[in-house]
């Protein structure tokens, strides 16, 4: 891993080194903590954070679905990036923006244990390789089902919840794939470990609904007004398991892993790239990196200049 010089806690720059946590947090026993990724590009315009404002709000719904009053307001976190990205000197990056319940009483009653916040910023190529992006990936339906709404909340990215994507990372890993794919607890697919997955058919873009157990992904929200803009037919529908295998193209989104094509699932071949994929993907690309005006209202230009 990359490390940086710096990083921001509760409104101090820290030295990475010395960014620690008593080892009776309560995030640390009982997983109630939020968090975002978000990925800052070296642009034209400079170092900008793509909808850096979108995943700030997230934070904060994520945080108050779980009852944690935030510390800090949103301006008070964008600036505090803004400062840790130009103080590491990094041109682009990885930012990992985390809400923790703190030290304090131990037990399952988290109210009096104080809400901490940490942002972290660091060089991070993209989560499934440069090659996957290009080449696309091998997947797997995972046999662990995505956690439902009856048991705890998807639309919330709370660290405690990603054990389940632990499972399912794990589980794949071991099999030989790169990533593995949820189904819903009805069946129907889910999303990655921690990625939206689309399927192409017929020309028509599907995504699993809100419904489906999902997080509402920031980069598959923006995927979805490009491929619109493409004039592209962007459908949220249920999307059964065999239909991965029968799509004419599937590929997953993220922040971390940015768009990778599928290029086989459950050891059936869907094949190369495929043309909407690629058309997507490059206009997606040229988004994040400030090279097309019409998506420039999305990005967050580091106001304090990086180093070189």
């Amino acid at each position: 891993m990359n490390t940086a010089e710096l990083i921001w806690m509760n409104g101090e720059l820290v030295a990475w080194e010395d960014a620690r946590v008593h080892v009776l947090t309560h995030a640390l026993h009982y997983g109630t903590g939020v968090f975002e990724g978000i990925r800052a590009y070296d642009t034209e315009r400079g170092t900008a954070i793509f909808r850096h404002e979108d995943h700030l709000d997230r934070l904060r719904r994520s945080a108050e679905l779980y009852h944690m009053e935030l510390p800090f307001s949103q301006v008070e976190l964008r600036e505090a990036a803004h400062e840790l990205i130009a103080r590491n000197g990094l041109k682009s990056c990885y930012i990992r923006p985390l809400a923790y319940r703190a030290y304090g009483p131990m037990g399952l009653d988290p109210m009096s244990n104080p809400v901490e916040v940490s942002i972290a910023a660091w060089q991070w190529g993209s989560y499934l390789g440069e090659q996957g992006k290009r080449d696309g990936i091998r997947a797997r339906v995972s046999s662990w089902r995505r956690i439902s709404e009856d048991s705890l909340i998807p639309q919330s990215k709370a660290s405690g919840q990603y054990l389940n994507s632990v499972l399912a990372k794990i589980e794949s890993t071991k099999a030989g794939y790169e990533e593995a794919i949820l189904l819903d607890q009805r069946g129907n697919v889910c999303e990655g470990t921690g990625e939206n997955v689309f399927v192409v058919r017929d020309g028509v873009l599907l995504t699993p609904p809100s419904t489906a157990s999902i997080l509402d992904g920031i980069s598959r929200r923006s995927v979805m007004q490009i491929a619109r803009d493409l004039g592209y037919d962007v459908v949220e529908r249920d999307i059964a398991r065999a239909e991965l295998a029968l799509a004419d193209e599937v590929f997953l989104t993220g922040t971390a892993a940015e768009l990778v094509p599928v290029r086989e699932i459950d050891d059936h071949p869907l094949g190369p790239p495929g043309e909407i994929t690629r058309k997507v993907q490059a206009v997606f690309e040229d988004a994040l990196h400030g090279r097309t005006e019409r998506y420039a209202h999305w990005l967050d230009v580091v106001q304090v200049p990086s180093r070189a």
